[in-house]
């Protein structure tokens, strides 16, 4: 077992390729198809893995034959459910669930993208953030917000906010919206 690099990987740790490798078959075949992006962000961010030690071992689950790049991600062969069956315990529980808790959230969070989008201009001194959910069967999106913030800052954590909650806050509004109004709300008689 060849060491791996640490740079970047906490105490507790994958320090050995094999481990990553193993880590990696028991990733997919838990959660596959499973992208690049999604295993990297995740392990990554956990600091479970070095960087330069994941594409590696990534790598080599291909050239071995234990999982497969698709279009939708990496998928296990039946060599890499094997492996993942049987050496997945030899790995610390923590750094299994850790790992797979983070790409779970991961791909959460890409699903919700794709549904719950924001995009922010800056417009002179201030930022625009124009929020929507899209809708499969419309060219435009079912829900579109538009509100200006004073600074980027605040412009990015409406922009995380509304993809991490879209639905949610759609919900809101449409309720607002819909519910009858109380006759101290109406408008009077002949004004509108």
């Amino acid at each position: 077992m060849a060491e791996a690099f640490t740079a970047g990987v906490k105490m507790g740790g994958l320090t050995n390729d094999t481990e990553i490798r193993i880590l990696l078959c028991y990733l997919i075949k838990s959660v596959g198809p499973v992208t690049r992006e999604a295993m990297e962000a995740a392990l990554l961010q956990e600091e479970l893995v070095n960087y330069f030690e994941f594409v590696g071992a990534l790598n080599d689950l291909v050239a071995q034959g234990l999982a497969i790049e698709g279009a939708n991600g990496y998928t296990i062969t039946e060599k890499g459910t094997t492996v993942a069956q049987t050496l997945s315990e030899d790995l610390p529980r923590s750094v299994r669930e850790s790992a797979i808790l983070a790409v779970i959230r991961i791909q959460s969070w890409v699903h919700k993208a794709a549904q719950n989008h924001a995009d922010i201009e800056k417009d002179g001194d201030r930022y625009r953030v124009t929020c929507t959910i899209q809708d499969k069967n419309q060219q435009h999106g079912a829900f579109t917000l538009q509100v200006t913030m004073p600074d980027a800052m605040t412009a990015e954590q409406v922009r995380d906010h509304f993809v991490a909650c879209g639905s949610e806050i759609y919900n809101k509004v449409l309720n607002l919206l819909t519910q009858p109004l109380s006759d101290e709300q109406r408008p009077p008689e002949g004004v509108r």
